[in-house]
């Protein structure tokens, strides 16, 4: 299923008007909407490398990760949903998911479906909305989000 036209969103996916590294963020969150998200990224069978610095480590418990001492480094989660498209999750909030994506990985009309699903996957996971939000000045203006209770992605086009 196609939620987003590739010709409605080239703006959206434009890393020099978007900015090349968006964030998308889910707001509001748990230990336990953590762990369903790394539960996500395993029962997908999805490319995954969890690291600490430059140490890769296995991808341990949620719990784990959000009690680490306020001086240790930032732990990230690179997960490859589809070949090609990954996603870096940092670990910088106890309150709100956050990661990263690369908009030249996005692009044509596959990358529009790899990144539906997607938010889509995670989103439907946890009943959360996910909002994607520009690189720059504008970054807590969301230009494309995920709905839970109408299960689809909607686009702010006046930006």
């Amino acid at each position: 299923m196609t939620d987003l036209l590739w010709g409605d969103v080239v703006d959206v996916f434009d890393p020099v008007a978007t900015g090349r590294l968006p964030d998308v963020r889910v707001p509001g969150v748990s230990v336990a909407d953590r762990q369903a998200l790394s539960g996500l990224v395993v029962a997908r069978g999805w490319w995954r490398e969890y690291a600490e610095g430059c140490r890769v480590l296995p991808l341990p418990a949620a719990a784990r990760v959000l009690s680490r001492r306020c001086d240790a480094e930032v732990p990230t989660l690179c997960a490859e949903p589809v070949p090609g498209f990954r996603a870096i999750f940092r670990f910088l909030s106890d309150e709100t998911i956050d990661f990263g994506i690369d908009l030249y990985e996005l692009q044509g009309q596959e990358g529009p479906d790899a990144f539906s699903g997607f938010l889509r996957a995670i989103g439907r996971r946890r009943d959360r909305t996910l909002f994607l939000c520009p690189a720059g000045p504008d970054v807590d203006r969301a230009i494309l989000w995920y709905e839970p209770g109408g299960d689809r992605i909607a686009v702010r086009h006046d930006r």
